[in-house]
């Protein structure tokens, strides 16, 4: 079991750090056209793989957040899978926010591809992302202080 949770823990990572490449450097690849009407882009499953692909690294490499001990691990675990889920369902609800899968927004009067859905559509993408380096932060911190009070006691 121990092999088959590192090699989860790797590909995720692989594809986190794949897919971060590709959108840091704005690679064409990006931009391929899956449909003959050019309107859903390859960049929204690739950023969907990477959106997933972060929190799962996060999940399979911390054994704490997957079997917690504390309250704080069992906190952190929860909302982690929250942000998996979250993950899982963001090209669905991105659709939803923007009707189109180029997920592109314009000044419509309307909700569904108007401003507002744009500002609700950068939240829950970037709170995928930072909702998952935060929890992996405040374990890392916690840690910190678990330490201090071992070698206090």
């Amino acid at each position: 079991m121990q092999h088959k949770r590192k090699i989860w823990f790797f590909s995720s990572i692989m594809v986190t750090l794949a897919v971060l490449s590709l959108l840091v450097t704005g690679s064409s690849v990006l931009t391929i056209a899956l449909d003959k009407a050019n309107t859903i882009p390859l960049g929204t499953f690739v950023t969907w793989a990477g959106m997933i692909a972060l929190p799962l690294s996060i999940y399979w490499g911390t054994k704490k957040l997957r079997k917690p001990t504390t309250k704080l691990d069992f906190f952190l675990g929860k909302l982690l899978s929250v942000i998996i889920l979250m993950a899982i369902v963001w090209v669905p609800v991105s659709w939803l926010l923007a009707g189109n899968l180029s997920f592109s927004f314009s000044e419509k009067e309307t909700f569904q591809g108007g401003q507002s859905a744009m500002k609700w559509f950068w939240g829950y993408s970037y709170g995928i992302g930072i909702g998952a380096l935060l929890v992996l932060f405040t374990f890392w911190i916690s840690l910190l202080f678990r330490s201090k009070n071992k070698k206090s006691q």
